[in-house]
């Protein structure tokens, strides 16, 4: 069976994973989760190569998970927000961050990269924490979200890179014309 004809399965969860069943895809979302919205951002963040990315955006949009908004008339410039499908995702990237503070080798009194309060209890969110009924469906918009300063700098040095890699690569475009 190939990868295109999973969406036509009576699983669930095959079906589901024809949509976001890739590293890349959740990595947008959870940037999209953290605000970021912009191409360029996008690109930066999860170090996907341009076509990827931009394919990944067009298969989400298509599926009804995120939404393309105009930000800049000319040139054209879009955004990219979660649609109310693409929010019921949270609770997937919850569960993904979840298993990963509790498996992913990260020593239990280290900060987490995002600290997440939920805004109804002031309850901090860690690997154990499930969401009680009137939290559900769980949505990023039901807390406040701290990025911690070993994130902020991995992201800060993320950006730095690709816009240093955009430069050279503008300038060696420029040099052969």
């Amino acid at each position: 069976m190939s990868w295109d004809t999973i969406c036509e399965s009576v699983c669930p969860i095959a079906r589901s994973l024809s949509v976001v069943g890739d590293r890349w895809t959740l990595l947008i979302m959870r940037e999209i989760s953290l605000g970021v919205r912009r191409f360029d951002d996008l690109q930066a963040q999860t170090e996907m190569s341009s076509f990827l990315l931009s394919t990944r955006l067009k298969a989400l949009e298509s599926e009804g998970v995120l939404e393309r908004r105009l930000y800049c008339e000319r040139p054209k410039r879009f955004e990219y927000h979660a649609t109310e499908k693409g929010k019921e995702l949270d609770a997937v990237l919850l569960a993904l961050r979840s298993w990963g503070m509790k498996w992913g080798g990260f020593d239990p009194v280290d900060e987490p990269a995002v600290k997440l309060i939920n805004k109804r209890t002031g309850e901090e969110i860690d690997a154990s924490w499930s969401p009680a009924a009137q939290d559900m469906p769980f949505t990023f918009n039901a807390v406040e979200s701290t990025l911690s300063q070993k994130f902020i700098a991995e992201r800060e040095a993320k950006t730095t890179q690709f816009r240093a890699a955009k430069r050279t690569a503008k300038s060696s475009a420029t040099e052969k014309t």
